[in-house]
């Protein structure tokens, strides 16, 4: 894998884990969270797909690496979600 496809991936992940960010208001952090909750959201929505026995829907290929788009942006809106209801603010 060479460096602009690395850097592609990381630029679809960071986009994937905005748009996730923003579908369940999660807003904390800004470009490297966005791509860990993309990567992290890309496992989890994959997993929970395969469980469900799901399609790969929407998925990117890079070089030799397939990234699934869609199962990425729900995965990082649950993962955001439960990271929102963890790390709540308190109330003043």
């Amino acid at each position: 894998m060479s460096i602009p496809e690395i850097l592609l991936l990381l630029l679809i992940a960071g986009i994937c884990g905005g748009l996730a960010q923003a579908l369940c208001g999660y807003s904390r952090g800004g470009c490297l969270v966005s791509i860990v909750i993309g990567f992290i959201g890309a496992f989890l929505g994959t997993w929970l797909a395969r469980l469900a026995e799901l399609p790969d829907l929407f998925a990117v290929t890079v070089g030799d690496t397939s990234f699934p788009i869609l199962w990425s942006i729900i995965g990082g809106a649950l993962f955001a979600a439960i990271l929102g209801f963890i790390t709540r603010r308190p109330s003043k």
